[in-house]
């Protein structure tokens, strides 16, 4: 057996201190990343600083494999550790900077103040940095609003002046792999009988499909790149998916840099699920590809037996603009995808508005009926 590579001994806080801090070497303070420009800016002294101008980082986002990271053998430079902050009541886990001490959480806003310590986990391959600001999130989300007419104006006008959009990178897992399958099944001909009928008292001829099945076997052979999965369970799956599509061809090889000013959600989704899930998706496709191998009108599948090589995977972030909104006693989330615009979330209802639809509804449908019954009274 191979011997298991050492795993890194914990970072101190100096350590997490100086992977998430970057000094703007004019003032001092801290640097943050710009979505607009593309750069670090100091919110102190504007002065502005390339990301690829920054001290190299040296990691590349290719991929890891996937076996030896599910047998606890990836080299130790893969792996972190870094303060996370947990939510009693959606679960999110958030990393934070050394300094910071969060109120309330940015996923659900419920008051948090405290924190669960260094988390240990497998460090980001990869980042697609934001490249829309809060400004343009934010008029995204109250455009978005406004089009749903049953939203509560008060909700709408709460949102657009409320407190600044909190600017996450959410954690996903990609997986690769090289699928090899056989498979037995059978093709089926539709052909058509012709079949007497009576029909309204006569007799009519009348064509009957049927299908003539025919016992086949094959293969199909597919390469599997980046099948994507949220390694998260903070947010409804149904909101992060409805942010699809992300241009996974931009991504850049993760640098904190990326991160300066914004924050980082951990995994909660772990590798060996992530991937169980993927394969479901996997083979779903491999279904299809069996299917239109198999050919002609019907198919049926009695077995499909996959290899899977080359598997790999890494752990990348993606962002997300969140707004979390306590209205009235109740918690509305809203995402925008921080690339596309594209936004997702729960939509609120006016009760009063909904009473106005149904009484304009009552209304019309009583006009509609006294109009169709004065016009046959007039003949």
């Amino acid at each position: 057996m191979a011997e298991t590579p050492p795993m890194s001994p914990p970072l101190s806080s100096a350590d997490v201190e100086e992977l998430h801090r970057f000094p703007c070497e004019q003032c001092g303070s801290d640097y943050a990343f710009s979505p607009s420009d593309g750069r670090l800016v100091c919110d102190h002294c504007g002065h502005a600083e390339d990301v690829a101008q920054m001290q190299p980082w040296g990691r590349t986002h290719a991929e890891l494999d996937l076996r030896a990271a599910l047998a606890d053998q990836l080299p130790r430079q893969e792996i972190e550790d870094t303060r996370v902050l947990q939510c009693s009541s959606c679960g999110a886990q958030v990393t934070l900077d050394l300094d910071s001490q969060a109120s309330e959480c940015p996923f659900c806003a419920t008051p948090v103040v405290t924190d669960t310590g260094t988390h240990r986990h497998i460090k980001p391959r990869a980042v697609l940095p934001f490249s829309l600001d809060e400004r343009t999130a934010r008029g995204a989300m109250t455009d978005w609003l406004g089009r749903l007419w049953f939203a509560p104006n008060g909700l709408k006008e709460y949102a657009r002046k409320g407190r600044k959009m909190n600017g996450i990178y959410v954690p996903y897992w990609t997986f690769d792999a090289d699928s090899k399958s056989t498979y037995q099944g059978e093709r089926g001909t539709v052909y058509y009988e012709t079949r007497t009928v009576m029909r309204d008292g006569k007799r009519q001829q009348v064509q009957v499909p049927k299908v003539r099945w025919r016992p086949t076997s094959g293969r199909v052979a597919r390469f599997f790149d980046d099948v994507l999965i949220l390694a998260s369970k903070s947010l409804p799956k149904k909101f992060t998916d409805a942010l699809a599509p992300w241009d996974l061809s931009s991504l850049e090889p993760y640098r904190p840099e990326y991160l300066a000013g914004f924050q980082a959600e951990g995994y909660t989704v772990e590798l060996e699920d992530g991937f169980q899930e993927a394969r479901q998706l996997m083979d779903k496709v491999i279904v299809r590809d069996v299917k239109f191998d198999i050919g002609g009108d019907r198919q049926r599948i009695h077995d499909v037996r996959t290899e899977l090589n080359d598997l790999t995977f890494k752990h990348i972030l993606l962002p997300v603009w969140l707004a979390a909104y306590k209205y009235r006693g109740q918690t509305y989330r809203f995402v925008v995808n921080g690339c596309t615009g594209r936004v997702q979330g729960e939509r609120p209802y006016s009760a009063w508005k909904i009473t106005v639809a149904v009484v304009l509804g009552l209304l019309a449908a009583v006009v509609v009926g006294y109009v169709l019954a004065t016009s046959q009274g007039g003949y």
